[in-house]
Parts: structure tokens; sequence; C-alpha cells
């Protein structure tokens, strides 16, 4: 059979298994022989039918074929016989022995024998061999496992066990385009033609001509009504060029199939039973929601190790002792090690009162505090959920009332009331929209802090604004409105100018859902008659007609990596609905349960991580994971909601904005939420504690979108600071100066009056701090790289010699936590098998070579690297896992992809970087900029960028969704100081993810992301000792520094001002000779505990550094040097000025 033929026999095989015809599946899969479904075997022997499992085995393999299914054959054999006898169905068993177990005489005429002995005893368990058999389910499931193996190392069975990667239902995509080609070959193409049969190709008729009746009705498809072809572009020709397919999602939908729905088989076994793989897994810039993992058995470690490739690495499972997790992705569910509720905001840590009440709220893409707010009365209102300020508040007003349409003068002047339908931000955070309940769309640009300026405005439909969203078809940003006359219009969002006008539903347009699939932008609308239509960027009308559940108010969202639909909708008798689409059929995949029999109001919903679903109802909110339809928990948030309250996630999901009666708002968090918001408690205390009395107002100039986004979340306070009226405020930002100029000269006086009292904090003997120097190995030499573990209860460090050392707390009474800390020793601890995690090395100078390794998120395994193969180890057992990527070239620095822990980057020694896949063994992408080693990488997850440095001193961004090279830039090194071929570059992103910290043997430099602009600098005095090292704190309000004459020193980040220095007597032994110049190498910082650092030194040796409880931080801040600039020239001279003196 050819490639091709074989290939349809899949696409069968996946068709017949998504419309239920399961005996027919399992038919062709045995008569083919093309793919053996270990599920349905399974499912086969667990129910004892031997007949079916023989008969399905006999598609693929033969008793005598060879000596592994000689085995398998004869385990089933077995099986059956010892059953028959434990029913003491003597009559049953010997027919099995003489007609099934008797062809096995031949190759071992002994065991044959023995066997037929069993007939004798009254009890077959007497047997030695056989005391131990339990009963007959637990007996199937031991012999199962022992299939398995046998069939995963048949020969016969090779490249059988893998359902090919297909997208859902691909058989009817590839229909749809052979229609849509055919359409197109029309000499009379008819805009919706009535594709009624398959069975001979399509033909518009005549425009009023008879139409051939349709030879029989197609069973499987059913009737196509909407086949939503294409206009021709000229003459018909077989390879005339076409418009862009129908995506998909979207020509599925025209098929019009049967209402109930059916999962979809993927990359896995047909009939598996679970979901299938989810789309996430093939996009790795989005993370999977855990799948549960089958690992193959320590015994069977042979043959596991020819299937290693397969393997994928996931968050939330301890991996077994040496075993690769294999990744079977028609399994998908999240992991039960935990409380999924736990990741949920449940917990109100905020109560905002608007003024007026809330009608919609948005989240602030990057600064994912700043929350957009408008209101029944017309109301915009911007909120620092952080600090509790209110930033920003504009009542309605008409910009140019003259422009508008006479028609909505009028209605301005007989009712002046307006609502705030629909605020949503642009992509970027640069611009946000306002829908209004009377005609007009306002859009505004947003330039940080408090700074809103009018851009566009327009008179957009006729009646109410109902939604209201951004989008970027052709690369070009577009807002897409919706109203009460029934249009969807598209408006270039740069000038006003209207794109598109998309006329067709019966009814007023109530909201609308832009994306996009494989390239092909589109957008969802749904219609107050509960039609659900998609239209493509090109007035040629909808592409779908559907309709919803509950047929009034409906709105639609993607999850968060756009693979999953869903629709949330409320019926006039108050019936509300959240289901989840099947795209590729236009049908409903899942119903959510748990809503109020009568909803009392229309039900709002937001989707958050991929994973959970939340709505508004019956004075609570509701929250479903989505993979099960059972309500998951609902909080009423200490009461005083609406009946039906609005709601909205951050992008990450660790907050939830709640509308709340008397015209307030609620913030609930999780874990995460709370520490992001008590960030911000800390950052408007201190600025309130160094603010000037008449802090001037930032003057900007005309930002660009992305660097309006950074601007943004430095502004408002968690980029470094900002909204300190300090000279620590980052500033050159946007090409601006931040600076207090324009403070009175009174203020200055004041200030270096204050400047005068204020001391740089020494520490020179260990009393003046808490210090601890963990258990030495006498093995090892020198550190030279450290890291706390995520949880913040160990230390883990790999020395210059290959070995792993792993130093862990335990909870005690004197450490009630657990975690780190300077009070408590850690055992220096090993596995009891006694191993060391110990990298491959090179052949020639091992303790010269570059090491690194990168921690997995939840600490269950460690990518690591010492100049030779690139090994994964299992930190509960220090076993290898798997080793890869022998040198030339050999790795250099190890970074995971934030949101897929299969994605590695590899920087390399000869200065390119690898993108690599280990669940599939393959190199994605090979990053080519540098011209040395690479020494440093970090990855933004909010700006979806990689960042790299190099011993060439030179800086990259790259673009983690295409790889490709954004923007390149050399260190502003001082003058005449060239890199030394030793002198590595570091980079690690600040906790906003926009800004970065450089850390150079001369220079500390802190880097706006998008720009690639420096934006401040502290340089070492060419006298004084190079930096050797350098962190952010876990809040990313301090850097600490080590440097090569031992010296430590405390820096507040937001200006990298010198705040606090250890000297080496306040930790270095006094036994420790002067010449041995002993110094730090790698700095760590704890995860948890911003004040808590350690240090890995050059002789071996581990301490771990916290500040005295009495005074609970690193020294002082500096006061702010009043009308400082904020560049990176003004910040060397200030570095070299007062701080270097003191170095």
């Amino acid at each position: 059979m050819s490639s091709l033929s074989r290939e349809l026999v899949f696409l069968i095989l996946q068709f017949l298994d998504e419309e239920k015809f399961k005996e027919t599946v399992h038919k062709l899969e045995q008569e083919s022989g093309f793919f053996f479904n270990m599920k349905y075997f399974e499912d086969e022997v667990h129910n004892g039918n031997w007949d079916e499992v023989e008969k399905y085995l006999s598609g693929f393999t033969k008793v005598d074929d060879n000596r592994y299914s000689m085995k398998i054959f004869f385990e089933i054999r077995k099986q059956k016989y010892l059953e028959a006898l434990d029913k003491h169905d003597r009559s049953k068993g010997v027919e099995i022995l003489v007609k099934d177990l008797k062809v096995f005489a031949s190759f071992n005429e002994e065991l044959f024998k023995e066997i037929t002995q069993l007939l004798t005893l009254e009890n077959f368990r007497e047997n030695e061999q056989l005391s131990k058999y339990g009963d007959t389910k637990s007996a199937r499931a031991i012999m199962l496992v022992e299939l398995k193996k046998l069939i995963e190392a048949n020969p016969l069975f090779r490249d059988k066990l893998q359902f090919p990667n297909l997208k859902n239902s691909r058989l009817r995509t590839l229909i749809n385009q052979s229609l849509n080609w055919q359409h197109q070959l029309c000499k009379t193409p008819r805009p919706n033609p009535d594709i009624k049969t398959l069975f001979v190709d399509h033909s518009c008729g005549q425009p009023n001509g008879a139409r051939a009746p349709s030879p029989a009705n197609n069973p499987l498809l059913g009737a196509l009504p909407k086949a939503g072809g294409f206009p021709p572009l000229g003459a018909h020709g077989p390879f005339q060029p076409t418009q862009a397919p129908v995506p998909a999602p979207l020509a599925g939908w025209m098929s019009n199939p049967p209402a109930m729905s059916h999962p979809a088989v993927s990359g896995s076994a047909i009939g598996l039973g679970g979901p299938s793989m989810p789309a996430a897994l093939k996009h790795p810039r989005t993370p999977p929601t855990n799948p549960s993992l089958d690992f193959p058995s320590v015994g069977d470690s042979d043959h596991a190790s020819k299937r290693t490739r397969t393997m994928g690495l996931t968050d939330e499972v301890n991996l077994p002792v040496n075993a690769l997790p294999v990744s079977f992705p028609g399994h998908a569910s999240h992991s039960q090690a935990f409380n999924p509720t736990d990741d949920l905001p449940k917990n109100v840590a905020r109560i905002l009162n608007q003024g007026s009440s809330p009608m919609s709220m948005d989240f602030h893409p990057i600064q994912q505090t700043l929350l957009l707010v408008g209101t029944n009365v017309g109301d915009i209102g911007l909120w620092e959920v952080g600090s509790r300020d209110k930033l920003m508040l504009k009542n309605f007003k008409v910009w140019d009332l003259s422009a508008c349409s006479m028609p909505l003068q009028a209605a301005l002047v007989k009712d002046p009331a307006v609502s705030v339908n629909r605020v949503i931000w642009s992509p970027d955070g640069s611009l946000f929209g306002v829908a209004y309940s009377r005609h007009i769309v306002q859009i505004y640009s947003y330039h940080g802090s408090d700074d809103v300026r009018q851009h566009l405005e327009f008179d957009a439909h006729v009646g109410g604004v109902n939604d209201l969203a951004f989008s970027h078809p052709n690369k070009q940003l577009c807002v897409i409105t919706c109203g009460d006359d029934k249009t969807i219009k598209v408006w270039d969002a740069a000038t006003g100018a209207k794109q598109y006008t998309f006329e067709g539903h019966d009814a007023p347009v109530y909201s609308v859902c832009p994306h996009y699939k494989e390239n092909i932008q589109f957008i969802f609308s749904t219609a107050l008659d509960g039609k659900i239509k998609a239209w493509l960027y090109d007035n040629m009308g909808s592409r779908v007609d559907y309709e919803a559940p509950g047929r009034w108010c409906t709105t639609m969202a993607y999850s968060a990596d756009g693979t999953r639909l869903f629709s949330c909708g409320t019926s006039k008798d108050g019936e509300s609905h959240i289901v989840e689409w099947n795209e590729s059929e236009g049908a409903v995949k899942r119903t959510y349960l748990g809503f109020r029999k009568r909803s009392l109001g229309v039900v709002q919903f937001d989707t958050t991580k991929n994973r959970f679903l939340a709505a508004g109802d019956d004075f609570s909110i509701k929250y479903w994971d989505m993979d099960n339809v059972q309500l998951l928990t609902s909080v009423e948030a200490d009461g005083g909601l609406p009946a039906s309250p609005r709601i909205r996630f951050n992008k990450d999901g660790n907050l939830l904005a709640v509308s709340a009666n008397d015209n307030g708002i609620k913030i609930l968090v999780n874990a995460d939420g709370l520490r992001l918001l008590r960030t911000f408690e800390n950052l408007s205390y201190d600025a309130a504690a160094s603010r000037a009395p008449e802090p001037p107002k930032p003057t900007l100039n005309t930002i660009t979108a992305a660097a309006a986004a950074a601007a943004a979340a430095a502004a408002s306070g968690a980029g470094l600071g900002e909204r300190v009226a300090s000279g620590g405020s980052i500033s050159g930002v946007n090409g601006d100066s931040r600076s207090m100029v324009d403070v009175k000269p009174r203020i200055t006086e004041e200030a270096n009056d204050k400047s005068k009292v204020w001391k740089l904090t020494e520490i020179s003997e260990a009393s003046q701090c808490r210090s601890l120097k963990l258990p030495e190995n006498m093995r090892v030499t020198k550190i030279s790289r450290l890291i706390y573990t995520n949880s913040g209860n160990a230390i883990l460090a790999l020395a210059s010699n290959a070995i792993h050392l792993l130093w862990k707390w335990q909870r005690s009474e004197r450490n009630a936590s657990g975690k780190a800390t300077a009070n408590v020793p850690p055992q220096l601890w090993q596995p009891s098998s006694g191993i060391l995690m110990t990298n491959d090395v090179a052949e020639t100078n091992p303790e010269e070579s570059v090491c690194c390794f990168a921690l997995s998120k939840n600490d269950s395994y460690v990518m690591s690297a010492s100049g030779g193969k690139i090994s994964l180890f299992n930190m509960m057992t220090f076993k290898t896992m798997t080793t890869f990527m022998p040198p030339p070239p050999a790795a250099t620095f190890l970074a995971f992809h934030p949101q897929d822990n299969n994605i590695i980057a590899i920087g390399m020694d000869d200065s390119t970087i690898q993108i690599y896949n280990v669940r599939v063994d393959e190199v994605k992408s090979k990053l080519k900029g540098h011209s040395k080693r690479i020494t440093g990488l970090a990855f933004s997850h909010v700006l979806n960028v990689l960042v790299s440095s190099g011993a060439d001193a030179q800086l990259c961004v790259w673009s983690s969704d295409g790889w490709e090279k954004q923007k390149a830039r050399y260190l502003q090194l001082p003058q005449g100081r060239a890199p030394t071929a030793q002198s590595d570059t570091r980079v690690q992103f600040h906790h906003d993810q926009i800004h970065f910290l450089v850390v150079h043997e001369t220079q500390l430099a802190i880097y706006e992301t998008t720009k690639l602009e420096c934006v401040k600098q502290w340089l070492a005095r060419e006298s004084s000792a190079p930096i050797s090292h350098a962190m952010f704190s876990c809040d990313s309000q301090l850097v600490y520094a080590s440097f090569l004459d031992a010296t430590v020193c405390v820096f507040t980040a937001s200006n990298l001002r010198l705040r606090c220095r250890i000297n080496p007597s306040a930790y270095l032994s006094p036994n420790v000779p002067s010449n041995s110049n002993v110094h730090p190498l790698v700095i760590a910082a704890h995860p948890q505990e911003p004040n808590q650092f350690a240090l890995g030194l050059s002789d071996g040796v581990v301490h771990v550094f916290e500040p005295l409880e009495s005074e609970g931080k690193w020294g002082v801040p500096p006061p702010a040097e009043n009308g400082s600039t904020s560049n990176a020239a003004a910040a060397s001279a200030g570095g070299p000025g007062a701080e270097q003196a003191q170095r």
C-alpha cells in the first residue's frame, strides 16, 4: 500500500473514532495492521475478552513470528487457563490446554508438562511458582504490565504504537478545502452555495436554472449549507491563485455537523478515553496544562532508554527513580498533587470605591496591577490596586460635538445620560478604548502613571456601541466595534479611518471576539437573537451562522494560549450557560454546570491560565476547571456582591477584579497576587517617606507602543520604583528625564542636609550580621554555580570539578518554616544510594571548563553541564536521567523557557544559542549574533523575548515566538578598558520583566528591553577589584554584588546606589591565609526572602547571609540626589563619584 493510502487509513481511523464507530475503528486497526491501540488492548485484557484479544493481536503478529510474539500469546493463554482452573471448570481447562497451549509443547516440553499437572491439583496455588497468584483482577493487571513490555520490545510493533499527530477532524478539513476549491472553479459562483452531496463534484447551478437532484444524502457529514466559497480571481484554471483559505475552525463550522460533540483524536491512541492532546503542547510559547505521565518501569530501563526521545518534562510531577517521563499526549489532566483551588484568586485583598457603578474593567497587559474601570454614568477610572491609588478619573464628554452625527447630537440633548459598555487595553498597553451606550467610541493613549491623553474619537454606530476589541490584521493595529445598528466595524487604531463594515446580523450585535489561527485573522460576533457569525477581513460576508445556547446575550473568549474557545450567555428567561466549542465542527463540546436556575442579570465570565473559567452569578464568583463540567468552587468575597457581578482577571491570573455593591470594586488574590500587591505597598510607603512636597509632573515625548508599555510598568511602581519621587527613579526610559530639576531650592538644601546625616552601612565583624558557613564537602575546591531551590528550603551548588552539592533545611523548633536561614545549619544531603550528581566532563582540564545549570520550576530535576555532555538529573535520587549534546561545542549557559519546560535555550562556547526541544530531541532553532561564548540568558514572559549576553560584551534581544533577533548592543565599557577573554556578562530580568540587570566585571547596569537602552549604570573604579557576580533580590528592590577582593556590596536597585558593604573580615575565617585570595565567585538570592543571599567561594565553601533581626534590612538607602539626570552617562558619573569613592 502506498504511503498516501496508508495516511488515508489514519484519516479514516480518526474520523471513525470522532463519529463513535468504535467497533469499526478497531476492526480497521486490526485489518490494516497500521496502528496498535494499546488502550483498547488493555481494556479487553482487563475485561477478559480473550477471543477478541487474540483476534486483535492477529492483525499484527502470529504466535510463531518471533520470541516476543510467542511469549505474548503464551502469557494470554496461560492466564485464560488459570482462570478456568480457578473457577473449577476442569473441562474448560482441558479444552484450553489442548487447543491453545499445546502449540508451545514443541518449544518447551517440560513447561507444558508442568502446566498439565496443574489439572491434578485442587488449587493450582499449591504449585510453588503460583503460590502468590491473587484474584483474577490483580493477576490480569500484573500480566498486562509484562505484555506491554513485550509489545513495545517486539520489532513487529515498531512504529505502530503511536498515532500520527493530526489536527482534529483532519478529513473534514480536507473535504472542506476540496469543496472550496471546486466552488472557486464554478462559472457562476454563488455567495452561499448549497452543497448537498459529496458523490459528484460541486457546481453552482445557473442563477435561474434547475439543480440536479442529489443522488443521496450524505450520511456522514450531513448537509453543508454554508460552504463559504471564495469568489474567483480571474480565469478559472487548475492552478489559479486563491485568497487565503478559510481557517480550519471556520471551515469545520461550515459543515454543519451533528449537535452532539465527539472527543477528538490527536497524536495518540484512538479510543484512549481521555481528552485529546492539548493544542498547547504543539505551541512551545504557551504552557501545557500539566499532562499526566505514564512512566516505563524500572525493570524495563533498556527499552526505556530507546524511547527517551519522546519524553516530556512537566512542572508539577516528581520524577521516579531512573525513569524518564514518556509523554502520551492522548492523556491530559491536571496534576492532583496540590489543591487546584489554591491557584485561584479567592481572598479579598483590596476594596476600592469608584464613585459610580462599575460596568466594565480591564487590567493592563504588562503593568498587571493597573486597573481600568468604566461605569454606568460614563466615568472612566484608572487604579493602581497595589497602592490603592486612583491615578485618573474622567467624566464622559464628547471631545468634538460638531463632528458627531445629527442623530447623536439630538439624542444627547434629549437625554445626556451615557453609560460605559466596555473598556479594554490594547495588547501592548499603549492605548485603551471606551465603548459608550450612545454612538461614541473614544481611544486614549497611555504614557505611564496618570498621563492619559485623548487619541481618537469616532461616531461608530447608530445607537449603543456594545463591544470593543483590538486586533492586528495585516500587522496593523485596529479597533473592532459592534452596535445596536446590527453591524461590526473595523477602524485603523492610528488614524481612526474606517476599514471594514460587516453586515449580516438580524439583531443588535452584542459582542465581538477577534482571533487568528494558522495566520488567518477572523472575528466572531454574537447578536441578541443568539446568532454567532464569523468574518474574515474581506467584506465577503459571514462564514458561519450558528446559534449560541441561551439565544440572547452571549460573549465569546479564547483560552490564553488561543487553543480553546468558550462562550457565556444568558437567555431572556435568565438561564445562563458556559460552554466550550469544538471549533473544527462548530458544535458544543462541553457544557458547564452550576448556574442558578434563573440568573438575576446577564452573567459575565473570564478565563485564565489556560485552565480556569470564572463567572459572576448568584451574588458570588463561580469557578470551573476547563476540563471538568462540575463547579470547582464558588466564593462570596466576604459578601456585598451584586446578583451578577462584573469580573476580570489580570494576565497572570493572580488578581481578579469584581464589581461590588455601593460602587465598590473588590480585588481578589491568590498567594502570588498577595505578594505582588505587598511589593507595591512597600513601594508606596517608600515613596511617601521620600516624596518631595511638590514633585513636578513628568513630561513625556510621544512614544511607541512598546515603549509606552515599558513606561506603564516603570511609571506605576513595579518598574524599579519609578513612583518614588527621588533621584532613584528609573528615567530616560522613554526619552524623558524624570528628575526633580524644577523643585524649589529649599528642597535642595533639605536634601543636602539629609545627605550629610546619611552614612554607608559598613559590616566588618561577624557580630554585625547573621552569616552561616554551610557544611563542606572535601572533594570540592571551587563553587562555580549557585542557586536556591524555588521552594526556598535548599541551596544547590555546582563545583568546578563537576560535582553538585545540595544543602537542605529541615523543619524544627528553631526553624518552623523549614526555609533556608542563617540561623540554623542545613544538612548536606545525599540519597541513601550515596551517589553524587556528577556531570560529564571534557577530557582535558575539566577544572577550566565553563559550568552551567538550570533548575526546573518544581525543583524535581536539574539540567547541568561542565564542559561535556548536558546531563538531566533527578533531584530526589541524584540519578542521571539522560545525557545529550556532546561537545563540541560545549554548553556554557542554560535557561528553561518560562512557559514550556520542554524548551531549553542553550548558550554554547562557539557563540551560538541553540533552542532545544527535550521532548522530541530536536534543535528547533540556532541563533547567531555573538562573536564569543554565551555567558548569560534570560527570558521575559511578559515581552516574549530572550535576552542573551556574551564574553564579547554584547547584548542581544530575540523574539521567543519566531526566534528572530530584534536588537543588539555592546556594553558601554569605561574608556580604555576592553573586555578580557575571561570576562563574563550576565543578565537577569527585573521583577517587572521589562528591565534587566547586566553584570560585567567593570559595571552594573539596568537596561530597558524594548529599546535596549541603558537607564542606570554603576562603574567600578579601575583601581578597585573587578565584580565577580551580582543578582537582584527576589523582589528586585536590591542588587547583591560580589567582588574579587571578597567584598560584598548591597545596592538599591532603583538607582544602583550603594547602601551597605560587607567586608571580608565579617565572614572569612581568620585562619584563611591572607595570600590565599579566597573570594566569592557566584551569588544567589533567596526566592522569597528579599534580604537573604548566599555566596559561593573560590575555596569550595558556601555562606548564607541575613541582616541582624534587630535591623531587618541591609543598610539605609542614601538620600536622592536632587537634580541628577537619569540617563546612563549621568548615572555613571554619579557612580564613580559617591559610590566609587566608597568602593
